[in-house]
């Protein structure tokens, strides 16, 4: 056989590489089901996303469900009913899902509705559109059956109100005392000031299905009509089924300037692990202002097709809940500046 025929065979019998992702995450093992989450509330929604996806159900329907258990506790003063209002007293909800094939459906600056995931799913399942806000949102909640409420609680309201004597709207790093304690050297509580809770989803079901959600009742004191990243789909949320799912919580002004859980995926696609991914991602905005990237937090979250998962955030402070067949935990982020 000559040289040239020789080698030709050869390349023919060679290992076909599958996905881009292999080329430096080797997997180990093929973990599903399994359901992630921003923050350690996220354990109390992962339980609930759980019995859907023990079931064998849609990882679609763990995210929905899993989600609306953080949106009505109300003593979680960054998501859903109980929220802090903006400026003007006004509670307004943001919310995405997405998902494996790309069908994704956001509200945002909705009013009145406690549960904004399921109008952003019915968004996504009943109108040709992506997006809806404001008072569009609204009125196509209440047609479809939402019950219009009142979302500012009395303790909300009144955190509300001592903020306005000063109206300084400083937010800060982590929530550190998550019982929400009055503060009364200030007369605010932490969730206050620190004021970028959001709860991000996402899963993995038995079918190897992704899905992905992020809902918020954004930042405290905003100014009215303010959007975060959080219902942005490619900023706070991105789903590709054939590579991995990302979200991520913090200050979503600087995560929508680099499309952050978009650019996550696209990470993993280069062949970087979950953790390495979200690294990239957060260092690349350290380092556009490295002067800001001091004062806030950002944090990102995912997830592969096989089940890997991993985070990174900017400051220490961050966490994540998971939940599978072999573990339910809350896991310290890793973070750039310690």
């Amino acid at each position: 056989m000559i040289r040239r025929d020789f080698l030709k065979n050869s390349l023919l019998t060679l290992p076909v590489i599958s996905s881009p992702i292999h080329s430096t995450n080797q997997i180990a093992k093929l973990t599903k089901p399994i359901i992630i989450s921003t923050w350690d509330f996220g354990k109390a929604a992962n339980a609930e996303g759980w019995k859907i996806l023990a079931a064998n159900g849609r990882a679609i329907d763990a995210i929905e469900q899993g989600a609306r258990v953080t949106e009505a506790d109300q003593s979680n003063k960054t998501v859903g009913y109980g929220g802090y209002p903006d400026r003007d007293g006004r509670v307004t909800l943001d919310a995405c899902i997405m998902d494996e094939k790309g069908n994704c459906g956001s509200v945002m600056c909705l009013e009145y509705i406690k549960h904004p995931i399921s109008v952003a799913r019915m968004v996504m399942e009943k109108t040709p559109h992506v997006i809806l806000v404001g008072d569009g949102a609204l009125q196509f909640a209440l047609a479809n059956g939402f019950k219009k409420e009142n979302l500012l609680t009395p303790d909300s309201e009144e955190a509300w109100k001592n903020w306005l004597k000063k109206a300084n709207y400083a937010p800060v790093m982590n929530i550190e005392n998550k019982q929400y304690q009055q503060q009364p050297e200030t007369g605010l509580f932490p969730g206050s000031i620190d004021n970028h809770d959001t709860i991000g989803m996402l899963a993995l079901d038995a079918a190897g299905n992704l899905s992905g959600g992020c809902t918020t009742s954004g930042m405290a004191f905003k100014m009215h009509g303010r959007v975060g990243d959080s219902p942005v789909i490619g900023a706070g949320l991105f789903v590709d089924g054939e590579i991995g799912a990302a979200t991520s919580t913090g200050v979503g002004e600087e995560v929508i300037r680099c499309v952050g859980s978009h650019l996550v995926v696209e990470y993993m696609r280069q062949g970087n692990s979950p953790r390495e991914a979200c690294k990239k991602v957060v260092e690349r905005i350290a380092k556009r202002d490295p002067i800001k990237a001091k004062t806030i937090q950002i944090g990102f979250l995912a997830i592969d097709k096989f089940g890997n998962y991993g985070a990174y955030a900017l400051q220490k402070g961050f966490s994540y809940a998971v939940k599978s067949s072999d573990e339910e935990v809350v896991i310290p982020g890793e973070s750039y500046f310690n």
